[in-house]
C-alpha cells in the first residue's frame, strides 16, 4: 500500500483492471488524474470532443467485453459525452465515464460548469458515483467496472470532484469483482431440448450483449450440427457468420419478408442473449401471440426490452448457454431440412451482390459496385463500423462478416459514431482490417477525430458516401410530403482533400470506371498502416439496396 493522491490511486486501479488506453478531452477539474497516467503504461487517446471519446470508449466495450474508459470535464464536457452515455445505455454496451467536478465546498452555489451528475445522467446510466471520499477511490472503481458488466451491461459515470481528487491516501487497490455468467441447468437443458425435438419450426434468434468470439462459435456450431435456422437482432449480424448455411437474416430495418416469416411461424423461438424488442418485432408488432413458445436465455433478470410470451427464462449468458449447447446432438424429431433451407436461401439471396446493380448519372460512382469491389480484397476477419443513415444499408448488406465481433454500430440511431468507433477498433484491435461507411452528414459530426486517428496511428478505410443531403430524413419526407423538400440538403467540402490535411490518404471516386483503380489504392494504403478517405460521390436520386 502506497500513499498516494486519489487520482493517481484510480489510475493504479485501472491497471488493475486491465485497463490499456482511455479515451479524454483534458479538463483542469481532474487534472490529478491526468497526471496518475503520465508514466503509468496506459496509453491517453487525446479525442478532439468529448462526443468522439465516449463513442470510442463505447466501441472497445463493443471489441472487448471490458467497459471501455472516457474522462471529460464538467459542465460542457459532461454535456457533450452524454450522446454516447445514451448509445452505451440502449445498445447495452459496458463503458465507464469519470467526470471531473467542481470542488466539493463549491456545490449548490451554481459555481462554474456545475451540474449534477445524478440529475443529468440517472436515468442513462447503470450507476452513478461521485467520490466524496479520497480514500473510497480504487473501491468506487471496482464497483463502476463490476456495475458495467454485470447483468445486463451499460455505461456507469464517476464524478469526480477536483478537491478529492488530489486528496493523498493510503488506501489499497481493489481487486475487480467477478461476474457471474449465469448457467443452463441439467433440467433446463433437458427441457429446451425436449422442447426442440418435439417443434416442427424452430428457431434461435441471437443478440445483445455478452458475447465473445468462442460463444458465437459454440451456439453457431450447435445450430448447424441440429439444422435449425438462426435469425440476428438488428445489427447483430456478427453472431453467426453471414455464410453459414443456417444464417436466416437480420431482424433490423429493411429486412427480408422471408426473415420476419421465420419468426412469425417458429413454433419454438430461442431468443439468445437479446429480447424480443421494437425493432426485431417491427414496432411490437410481430411474435406478440401470448400463446407462442419462447425460451429466452439472458443474463438479465429484469428482462428489460422484452416483449411477448416468455416461456422460460434461462438466467444465462450467451458464454454460459453456448458452453451448455455446443456438442448438444437432439434426438428424433421433424424433417427440419426445408424450413432451414427456404430461410437461407433467401438470406443468400439479400446479401448477393446483384450482377446488374443499376445505373447512375454521370459524375457519380455506383455504390453497389465500390461495396463488390471492398469484398474482393477483404480478410476473412474484417470489421465494419457506421453509425445510422441510409448509406448504412450498403455495410448491412454486403460486408462479409464471419467472425465476432466484426460489426461496431448503433442501436440508438445516433450520427457521427463511424469514425470514433474505427479509430478506436483499429487501436485495440490492430490486427484487423477496418472498413467505416459514413454518409455525408454522419461523416461531418465528428469528422475531426481523423486527427485522433492519424496521431495515434489508427487504420482504416474509411468511405464517404456524399448525396448532398440526409438521406434518410429526406427519403421520410418524400413519403410523407412529396416534392417539398425541406431542410435536408447539404453544400459538401471536398472530403479527400480535407482527409489529406489530416495527413491521411484522400481519393474522390466520381466514375465507376475508377472504382477497381482508387479502391485497391486504398487498401493499400491501409495496410501500410494509413487511414484512407474515399469520398464516394453517389447519385442523389440513390436507391437503397433490397432486402426482398
Amino acid at each position: 500500500m502506497t500513499t498516494q493522491s486519489a487520482g493517481h490511486l484510480i489510475v493504479e486501479s485501472l491497471k488493475v483492471h486491465g485497463v490499456e488506453r482511455v479515451f479524454s478531452v483534458p479538463g483542469e477539474s481532474y487534472l490529478d488524474l491526468l497526471d496518475g497516467l503520465y508514466g503509468s503504461g496506459i496509453e491517453n487517446v487525446v479525442c478532439r470532443q468529448e462526443g468522439g471519446a465516449t463513442y470510442m470508449a463505447e466501441a472497445v466495450g463493443k471489441a472487448t467485453g471490458r467497459p471501455g474508459v472516457a474522462m471529460v470535464t464538467r459542465g460542457p464536457g459532461a454535456a457533450n459525452a452524454f450522446v454516447g452515455i445514451h448509445l452505451a445505455w440502449q445498445d447495452s454496451t459496458p463503458l465507464v465515464l469519470f467526470v471531473g467536478l467542481i470542488p466539493f465546498g463549491h456545490r449548490m452555489k451554481e459555481a462554474f460548469q456545475e451540474f449534477d451528475p445524478h440529475a443529468w445522467f440517472g436515468t442513462q446510466a447503470k450507476r452513478v458515483f461521485v467520490l466524496d471520499e479520497a480514500a473510497r477511490a480504487s473501491e468506487i472503481v471496482a464497483q463502476a467496472f463490476f456495475a458495467a458488466t454485470s447483468g445486463r451491461p451499460g455505461p456507469v459515470v464517476v464524478g469526480l470532484p477536483e478537491d478529492i481528487l488530489a486528496q493523498v491516501v493510503d488506501s489499497p487497490v481493489h481487486p475487480p469483482v467477478p461476474v457471474t455468467e449465469g448457467a443452463v441447468s441439467a433440467e433446463e437443458l433437458a427441457e429446451l431440448t425436449a422442447a426442440l425435438e418435439g417443434a416442427h419450426r424452430p428457431a434461435l434468434l441471437v443478440g445483445g450483449p455478452r458475447w465473445t468470439p468462442e460463444a458465437a462459435v459454440q451456439v453457431t456450431r450447435f445450430a448447424e450440427a441440429n439444422r435449425i435456422p438462426v435469425l440476428s437482432d438488428w445489427r447483430a449480424a456478427d453472431r453467426v457468420p453471414w455464410d453459414s448455411p443456417v444464417n436466416a437474416g437480420e431482424l433490423g430495418y429493411g429486412r427480408a419478408a422471408a426473415t420476419c416469416e421465420v419468426l412469425e411461424r417458429a413454433d419454438v423461438l430461442v431468443v439468445v442473449g437479446g429480447t424480443l424488442s421494437d425493432v426485431p418485432t417491427d414496432g411490437f408488432t410481430l411474435r406478440q401471440d401470448p400463446a407462442a413458445v419462447n425460451w429466452v436465455v439472458n443474463i438479465d433478470p429484469s428482462l428489460r426490452q422484452h416483449s411477448g410470451a416468455v416461456t422460460r427464462h434461462l438466467l444465462a449468458s450467451p458464454v454460459a448457454f453456448g458452453r451448455a449447447v455446443e456438442n448438444l446432438t437432439l434426438g428424433d424429431h421433424a424433417d427440419w431440412n426445408a424450413w432451414v433451407r427456404a430461410a437461407a436461401e433467401d438470406h443468400a439471396r439479400t446479401v448477393a451482390i446483384p450482377e446488374q446493380p443499376g445505373a447512375n448519372r454521370p459524375g457519380t460512382a455506383n455504390m453497389t459496385r465500390v461495396m463488390a469491389e471492398i469484398r474482393r480484397h477483404l480478410p476473412a476477419d474484417a470489421a465494419v463500423a457506421y453509425g445510422s443513415g441510409n448509406h448504412t444499408a450498403w455495410a448491412h448488406y454486403y460486408f462479409p462478416s464471419t467472425v465476432y465481433p466484426s460489426q461496431f454500430s448503433v442501436r440508438n440511431g445516433t450520427m457521427g459514431y463511424s469514425i470514433p468507433a474505427a479509430a478506436a477498433v483499429s487501436l485495440t484491435r490492430p490486427e484487423r482490417f477496418v472498413v467505416a461507411v459514413a454518409g455525408d452528414g454522419e461523416f461531418q459530426m465528428n469528422s475531426q477525430e481523423l486527427a485522433t486517428a492519424v496521431q495515434y496511428g489508427a487504420k482504416a478505410l474509411v468511405l464517404v458516401m456524399d448525396n448532398g443531403q440526409y438521406g434518410t430524413i429526406r427519403s421520410h419526407q418524400e413519403a410523407h410530403y412529396p416534392g417539398r423538400v425541406s431542410g435536408t440538403q447539404l453544400v459538401n467540402p471536398d472530403f479527400a482533400a480535407l482527409a489529406a490535411g489530416y495527413g491521411a490518404f484522400g481519393a474522390v471516386l466520381d466514375d465507376d470506371d475508377a472504382i477497381e483503380e482508387t479502391i485497391t489504392a486504398a487498401v493499400n494504403a491501409v495496410r501500410s498502416g494509413r487511414l484512407a478517405v474515399v469520398h464516394v460521390k453517389v447519385d442523389r436520386a440513390l436507391m437503397l439496396p433490397s432486402a426482398n
